[in-house]
């Protein structure tokens, strides 16, 4: 299955012919909502579950984020944005670190895509927010200290809003080469992970203020949108 970059790209079609011819398969370029739900699928499978307390499961990538809405029966509503680390980064943040004006406009490009997410999905039912993909559990990982990147401290590690929120603003104040020093910091995440540290930020923030004190952690998850295709397929009627 393909996502944000394979939707958004020009050359679509040619991609696709591409993973045909290599791979003898055809390839599945799924809508911003279907990813969304599967998101939701791959974080809450491992989640002891709250009944009909709705969660909210944000995946944070590179193009777009992903909130989806859910409880034990299922997705209650889901929206894709195209707020994601790399499209940020290359937006606004260009300077190293960057500027307040650069981070003034990625939080206003980030306000505006949440007020697009509040008019599909209630997020002010949300009694819990669970964070999945490489930006969260990386900026656990810095808000944890952490000597190496290891899943399985990462993995559920529910953090009050305060301690993400300087975890992030540490993440994204930092030059290029101080991140690249972090001993969890994976290379290809150096350069987009200030952009994603914001997201994340702001995202918290509204969420903060929408449920007028209700939501005060949240929660980082390995568990994303390739356990969700997983579980889908499982799910498919066998054909023998």
């Amino acid at each position: 299955m393909a996502t944000s970059a394979s939707r958004d790209a020009r050359n679509r079609d040619v991609f696709v012919d591409g993973i045909r011819g290599l791979l003898g398969v055809e390839p599945e370029v799924i809508s911003g909502d279907e990813e969304a739900s599967l998101s939701f699928a791959g974080a809450s499978s491992v989640l002891p579950s709250r009944g009909k307390d709705p969660v909210l499961v944000v995946d944070l990538g590179g193009g777009s984020t992903e909130f989806v809405l859910g409880d034990s029966d299922g997705v209650i509503a889901a929206k894709s944005v195209d707020i994601g680390c790399v499209r940020l980064t290359e937006r606004h943040l260009r300077s190293d670190p960057p500027t307040p004006e650069q981070i003034a406009a990625a939080e206003a490009d980030v306000d505006a895509a949440m007020d697009l997410v509040a008019r599909t999905v209630p997020l002010d039912r949300a009694t819990a927010v669970v964070g999945v993909a490489g930006t969260v559990t990386t900026i656990t990982a810095h808000a944890l200290g952490l000597d190496e990147y290891d899943p399985a401290l990462i993995h559920g590690a529910s953090l009050d809003l305060e301690t993400i929120s300087d975890a992030a603003t540490s993440l994204l104040e930092m030059s290029r080469e101080e991140r690249a020093r972090l001993p969890y910091m994976h290379p290809g995440r150096v350069d987009v992970i200030g952009a994603g540290a914001l997201v994340w930020r702001r995202i918290l923030q509204r969420l903060a203020e929408l449920g007028e004190g209700s939501i005060t952690a949240a929660t980082s998850s390995e568990h994303d949108i390739l356990d969700g295709i997983a579980l889908s397929i499982l799910s498919m009627p066998s054909t023998r």
